[in-house]
């Protein structure tokens, strides 16, 4: 049950035969008359989670991680990857047959502008690509004299014997009771957003999800089906699928829409093409292939945000409904997790795997789990610096006295949960209050904050740093990302950062997890999700908004340095506690109970 989600890293059932299959491709390239070849860490969606028969970057080089770029050319080959990776990918790959460079430091582009030759032919695949991505990396071909083109068909995938078969997994429909509005009448509302465009191409498999009101089986953590649709102003959507994904009582259901076959996307493109029309991409996830089709047909592509982004991140009555049921549920699993683990990890079994594993026990004891929403990051010590820390087999610590960061989530039918909680084996140092203390306050500042309508995620971004900047501190991520309905836990537009730019509306579920991380040493997180909410105040002259916490789980007081919190910072606190208390003490055991009464007990 746990063998993908705590896979080893020093596995080198493809690394051992980076080489080998390298020479393959290249031989493949040669035949073509190419030079070389991108292969990045993509589907056609540009998805977080991909399937088996996508994971081409895997396949070649061994490097297993959620993003990264493989550039192939005669003699050389390089993998780029981000601040993440810098350790895994060397661990994975086989540094005699790739060159690895951290893409912060040596981007993929500047190294293409100084490796290629003038007539070089580089090529790439346009699925796998969205414009925007490969107008980057022609304008560096350009400036080194080659040319950059579009492949009909993968050559890596020419080459890789017992590719996986893409996922075909069934698709269901998503219950009206929890998506609280019915396709027909999110369609109108798409349409009506639509402008002077004559089409809308849903790229995104979330958002044909959100739209049609159905649900998928194609890859792990988020529950979408592999698929893009075709909303046309006026008249009915398409949606492209196997009809042998939908039953008959899916089909009925989707009555409202026409289903194709995947194949006839491209020409139903072409036709829009050739009758002039102005189609809508999303530029995060749209397959170049697919404006080439349009535009070669004599068309015009309109590149740009998808008007469902921001549809499908308000969230209405029925899903917020949802989402308090699915963490009042998981809140339940956690506690009977915490209280457990305050009686385990003093005996010095534990490892950051069976931790992991045994969270993951308590969530499908509820008999409502789908999935966790993504693969748990449980890190003791110096892991839990790492801010995303991929417990494996090869770097499994066991749990002794420190700190412990927990981030987790659960995937059920009526709510996705995303939660971090760090937890102290033994006596914390005073540094180490310090420090958690410092988090808390940044988190309560987050959860207490009134702002204007209109303010947005970069506007609040300092709220939760500001108790770390007066100790010369600060954690080098965002302060929260946005999560769906029964989709994906990492949800757009919204976001509470330095680069979130998108207003804050009622309804946006967002992250609050502030964080402190000392290489070598200890991390620190905490993390409760929370929803954007009308605020009234007395003789306001403007509209306000906060936030109210979903998320109910007990924070560790032996972290907590009372002596750091304001008045306002421990009435918080001890509310919340009590809340969390009153939840959740009648849906667990009598000894959980009797833990989480301690666990929860108001400080001074």
């Amino acid at each position: 049950m746990f063998q993908s989600q705590f896979q080893t890293f020093t596995d080198d059932s493809h690394g051992a035969h980076g080489a080998e299959r390298l020479a393959r491709l290249r031989a493949e390239l040669a035949r073509r008359g190419l030079d070389g070849f991108l292969i990045p860490r993509a589907d056609e969606h540009q998805n977080e989670y991909t399937p088996p028969s996508a994971e081409r970057l895997a396949w070649l080089t061994g490097f297993t991680g959620s993003a990264g770029l493989a550039i192939v050319l005669p003699t050389r080959a390089a993998l780029f990857v981000d601040g993440r990776y810098t350790l895994q990918a060397p661990a994975q790959v086989d540094g005699r047959a790739f060159e690895i460079h951290n893409s912060a430091e040596a981007a993929a582009e500047r190294w293409l502008e100084k490796q290629v030759k003038a007539g070089w032919r580089i090529a790439c695949d346009p699925w796998l690509h969205t414009p925007a991505q490969l107008a980057r990396i022609e304008r560096a071909i350009k400036a080194a004299g080659g040319v950059l083109t579009r492949a009909d068909s993968n050559p890596l995938d020419a080459v890789w014997t017992n590719r996986p078969a893409p996922p075909a997994g069934a698709i269901s429909l998503h219950p009206a009771r929890h998506a609280g509005e019915g396709a027909p009448a999110k369609i109108k509302r798409i349409q009506t957003a639509l402008g002077k465009a004559d089409a809308l191409v849903l790229s995104d498999p979330h958002a044909v999800a959100w739209a049609f009101n159905i649900r998928g089986c194609d890859v792990a953590h988020t529950p979408i089906a592999l698929c893009f649709a075709i909303v046309p102003a006026q008249g009915r959507p398409t949606l492209y699928a196997d009809a042998a994904r939908l039953s008959e009582p899916v089909r009925a259901a989707l009555s409202f829409l026409d289903i194709a076959k995947p194949e006839a996307l491209l020409r139903d493109l072409r036709a829009f093409g050739a009758a002039r029309k102005l189609v809508r991409f999303d530029a995060g996830t749209v397959p170049a292939r697919l404006i080439q089709a349009l535009e070669r047909a004599g068309g015009t592509a309109e590149v740009g945000a998808d008007p469902t982004a921001l549809m499908k991140a308000r969230k209405n009555k029925a899903e917020l409904r949802g989402a308090a049921a699915a963490h009042l549920r998981d809140g339940a699993a956690m506690a009977e997790f915490l209280a457990w683990f305050s009686g385990e990890a003093p005996l010095g079994r534990l490892t950051e795997i069976k931790a992991a594993e045994a969270l993951e026990t308590f969530r499908r004891a509820t008999k409502k789990l789908k999935d966790i929403s993504f693969p748990t990051i449980s890190g003791m010590g110096p892991n839990g610096a790492i801010v995303h820390y991929r417990v494996t087999q090869a770097t499994d610590r066991k749990i002794r006295r420190g700190l412990f960061l927990l981030d987790s989530g659960a995937q059920y039918e009526d709510g996705t949960t995303d939660i971090t909680r760090t937890l102290s084996v033994g006596k914390p140092t005073a540094e180490m209050r310090d420090r958690y203390t410092r988090v808390l306050k940044g988190h309560i500042a987050v959860a207490t904050s009134v702002f204007p309508k209109g303010s947005s995620g970069a506007q609040l971004d300092g709220f939760a740093r500001r108790a770390l900047w007066e100790a010369g501190l600060d954690f080098d991520h965002g302060v929260g990302h946005g999560v769906g309905s029964y989709l994906s836990v990492h949800e757009g537009p919204q976001r509470i950062s330095k680069l979130g730019g998108v207003a804050l509306e009622p309804g946006m579920i967002l992250s609050n997890e502030p964080g402190y991380y000392k290489t070598g040493a200890y991390g620190v997180r905490i993390e409760n999700l929370i929803v954007v909410a009308p605020r009234e105040i007395k003789g306001a002259e403007r509209e306000m908004l906060g936030f109210e916490t979903l998320t109910l789980a007990p924070m560790d007081l032996a972290l907590v340095e009372p002596k750091l919190l304001s008045r306002d910072d421990i009435a918080w606190l001890n509310a919340y506690h009590a809340r969390v208390r009153k939840a959740l003490t009648p849906l667990v055991t009598p000894a959980t109970a009797k833990w989480l009464a301690g666990a929860t007990r108001a400080i001074r």
